[in-house]
């Protein structure tokens, strides 16, 4: 079994006090890190000197191995693997930085995967002419409400899937994991177009990031599947977090006021167990278990490293669902369909507001 040395870029601040400005992952990473005796926790980095220290302190690191710049740890300590927890904004130049230092083997980013379908791209391009595995934390694949769906898909329980219904969340942050599991169930297929509509009445920046209040949008796999997503005030269309239907049947997840996994076959609806875990974590306890499934996304990392194989949360994976989030808010810019693939350079929904044609306003302090 191999060992590998670990670091991690971002520490965030205090963890106990998560914010829109900051959700301190780089403290889940680590405490996920933990619970897998193929790591080896050697360095961290912030700009931020004392969030570093605090960081380093929590983990036991010794005061040299915490850094204010990463370059300058990255050519210290030659780590194998890198966890990068920075704001979306900046993902690239850290990513590309990375995976060029000659050091990385893996490289294992938060979500969203980038604030503009571009770097998006460039960042998976990058790791793969170096070789660099390159993975996202989309840990909700691991969680045994999406495992057991997609199990009851795969064995034909609702017959061939129809469409995939979301509703939960919002488009652009919660939607890096609620239709990167939409394209699980879907046997990763890419979209051919998507079209959508959203309302941004009231501002909200989480990382640094405009995210809209509601979003309706619609999405069409290049296998003939659906993908519909009703956020914010439409979100109770839906009736559960997701409705995936078939042909024979359908499947929620998370229903309201009703089980977390359920099956529908025949007019009768009948509860699947899941044990304790939810959408969001295990039900194990929450600090150093790994209880929000960051623990099962590093042990991928580990596993897809020695097996030498793409790994499940690969960026790769992940452009099929930045394409259809971004591909969503040039729909509502254009003001019409979005066929895939294209090309765009921005982010549309950060344009409609630098331009003035989206108004947020700004809520009272």
């Amino acid at each position: 079994m191999s060992t590998y040395t670990v670091a991690v870029i971002g520490t965030g601040p205090d963890p106990s006090n998560p914010t829109v400005e900051g959700f301190a992952m780089g403290y889940r990473h680590t405490e996920a890190y933990a619970t897998d005796d193929r790591f080896e926790l050697v360095g961290a980095a912030d700009i931020i000197e004392e969030n570093g220290r605090a960081f380093g302190n929590h983990f036991d690191l010794e005061e040299e191995n915490v850094y204010v710049d990463y370059e300058e740890m990255l050519a210290d300590l030659e780590p194998d693997v890198v966890s990068v927890c920075v704001p979306p904004a900046i993902h690239r130049p850290v990513v590309i930085t990375c995976a060029r230092s000659g050091v990385v083997d893996a490289i294992h980013c938060e979500k969203p995967m980038a604030d503009t379908w571009e770097d998006a791209r460039t960042m998976v391009q990058e790791c793969w002419r170096r070789d660099v595995q390159l993975t996202f934390n989309r840990q909700r694949r691991f969680g045994k409400p999406f495992t057991e769906a997609k199990r009851l898909i795969e064995e034909g329980e609702i017959g061939s899937l129809e469409r995939i219904e979301i509703g939960w969340g919002d488009f652009y942050d919660t939607g890096a994991h609620s239709v990167d599991l939409a394209c699980m169930f879907n046997d990763e297929y890419t979209a051919d177009w998507v079209l959508a509509g959203l309302d941004y009445r009231e501002e909200d920046v989480r990382f640094g990031s405009h995210q809209e209040n509601q979003m309706w949008a619609q999405w069409r796999y290049e296998n003939g599947v659906y993908g519909v997503a009703s956020t914010g005030p439409g979100a109770d269309l839906v009736g559960a977090a997701f409705l995936i239907r078939g042909s024979e049947g359908a499947i929620r997840i998370d229903v309201e006021d009703g089980p977390m996994l359920e099956l529908e076959r025949g007019g009768e609806r009948t509860e699947v167990d899941v044990g304790s875990e939810t959408l969001h974590h295990s039900g194990q306890e929450e600090s150093r278990f790994g209880s929000h499934f960051h623990d099962r996304a590093v042990g991928e990392v580990a596993d897809a490293l020695d097996e030498e194989r793409e790994p499940v949360l690969s960026g790769r994976r992940g452009l099929t669902t930045a394409e259809i989030l971004f591909a969503g808010y040039e729909s509502v810019r254009t003001r019409g369909r979005v066929d895939l693939p294209f090309d765009l350079d921005d982010n549309p929904l950060e344009a409609l507001v630098e331009s003035g044609k989206l108004t947020p306003e700004v809520p009272d302090e």
